[in-house]
């Protein structure tokens, strides 16, 4: 994990935030029925860091190698512009959303958890492991969160980045009235 104050340069460039879904907006858990239907909780937190984020005029996307409705609900609702489930090979998906937001890989953060993760964090500005990730996606890390996926850790990154970017006081104008 770098310096702190190196971590404010790459965060200060990131205009598109990518990641992974179950183990970073999740836990990681995820719930079968008897259906087919799956079960995923994401925090309320993480979802307002998005919209925040959002709000600023930066971009997110989700690029996963599983596919299920409850994400495409949740990015439909979170704004969340980019949504690649079913990633088999998730560095096509991650060149896919490059060219087609115009984001550079050095504009990029990507929030990651396990092992499938680490290329694409290799290849951003802004490499993210949240704190329960495994040891080998913590090392390919510029910044390993202080909560874990499911928890708080995107909103923690989403913050992190504003606030490097000089965006977070104007964005808590409309909350705290001083």
């Amino acid at each position: 994990m770098e310096h702190f104050v190196e971590i404010e340069r790459r965060a200060a460039r990131i205009r598109l935030l990518l990641m992974d879904c179950d183990g970073v907006l999740t836990d990681g858990r995820i719930e079968l029925h008897e259906s087919g239907d799956e079960k995923k909780s994401f925090h309320v937190r993480d979802g307002h860091g998005l919209v925040l984020f959002h709000r600023a005029g930066l971009s997110s996307g989700i690029i996963s190698g599983r596919t299920s409705q409850a994400v495409v609900m949740r990015a439909a609702d979170l704004g969340i512009k980019y949504v690649r489930q079913g990633a088999l090979n998730k560095a096509e998906a991650f060149d896919e959303i490059l060219k087609e937001s115009g984001a550079e890989e050095s504009e990029v953060a990507f929030i990651g958890d396990d092992v499938t993760d680490i290329p694409l964090m290799l290849r951003s500005g802004f490499a993210v492991a949240v704190a329960d990730a495994i040891e080998e996606t913590r090392a390919a890390a510029h910044y390993i969160t202080q909560l874990p996926g499911g928890f708080g850790a995107v909103r923690e990154v989403c913050e992190l980045i504003l606030k490097a970017q000089g965006r977070w006081s104007e964005l808590m104008e409309r909350y705290i009235k001083r």
